[in-house]
């Protein structure tokens, strides 16, 4: 694979282009759909996520990978700098690339009449810095995997609800929270493989602080979080209860729930679940998106 397209890990944009589509199937319910304002918020929040990647790489590359033998297709970071295929700063400036175009996505969105573009990409740029880092490095002190929850979830879905509607609302934000817990979720069980590299290196994350056996319950009763959100969101925000559709998805979750429990030390045995965890993702946002849209055309 080349090393440039092998850099940027370009599959793990599922957990941010998902959202992006979750808030504008909210506008579309709601009659207020702009498909030029949805392709830039994809380039953009896309853009955010590669450059966010690259980074963890670059900051990783000086911490836990150098000394990490447990690599996943899911975990590890891309290589890319260990392998000798890319120098570290190639890897930062590939970065520094994409949040320019971040940011000029979201200066043509701020000149289309959404003035609030530029703040929300700025702190969802400021967040993704500050996970990989220093001086906070929140990715290694326990913060990250609730700060990947907002800045993944709802974070995205208001700014993709703002983007097509020009108005914030909670309902937009809310509608972000179950994926916001699927993609906490994908970090946590993506800590499992990376435990000693990271515990050796003081990367104290919280799998390495409540230790793998215990962490499995976390990680459990996120993912049924997860779905559980989704009856809030019908019955206290008044969302349309077509967005059950999501608890299609519910079956890849609980295996891999189960897999996890069973197989938590296991780095071979564990890669279903971690790929089951993406699927989760993917399949919980499209069914929960298609609901919305079916909502437009189904009063009841």
């Amino acid at each position: 694979m080349n090393p440039y397209v092998k850099a940027v890990r370009a599959p793990f944009l599922v957990g941010s282009l998902v959202p992006v589509i979750i808030g504008t199937c909210l506008a579309f319910a709601e009659e207020r759909f702009s498909f030029l304002s949805f392709l830039l918020a994809l380039v953009g929040v896309g853009s955010l996520h590669l450059a966010a990647n690259l980074a963890n790489d670059y900051y990783d590359s000086k911490g836990s990978d150098p000394v990490n033998l447990r690599v996943t297709p899911f975990s590890g970071g891309s290589r890319v700098i260990q392998e000798g295929e890319l120098s570290a700063g190639a890897v930062i400036g590939m970065s520094i690339f994409f949040l320019a175009v971040a940011l000029g996505t979201a200066i043509g969105l701020f000149y289309a009449g959404r003035p609030l573009s530029i703040p929300l990409g700025l702190l969802g740029l400021l967040v993704g810095w500050c996970y990989s880092a220093p001086p906070l490095q929140l990715m290694s002190r326990g913060w990250g995997e609730i700060v990947i929850f907002f800045a993944f979830g709802p974070l995205i879905t208001l700014g993709a609800y703002y983007v097509n509607t020009g108005v914030l609302s909670l309902e937009s934000f809310a509608i972000g929270v179950p994926h916001g817990f699927l993609i906490m979720a994908v970090i946590w069980i993506n800590q499992f493989p990376d435990y000693e590299a990271d515990k050796e290196t003081g990367k104290k994350n919280l799998v390495v602080r409540l230790g793998p056996g215990m962490s499995r319950y976390p990680y459990c009763l996120i993912m049924i979080a997860s779905f559980v959100s989704i009856v809030f969101l019908i019955e206290s925000m008044k969302i349309h209860y077509l967005i059950m559709l999501a608890f299609i998805s519910f079956p890849q979750a609980f295996r891999a729930m189960r897999i996890l429990w069973r197989e938590y030390l296991l780095r071979d045995s564990l890669m279903p679940a971690q790929a089951l965890t993406i699927q989760t993702i993917l399949n919980q946002g499209l069914f929960l998106s298609l609901g919305l849209v079916m909502s437009r055309f189904i009063y009841a």
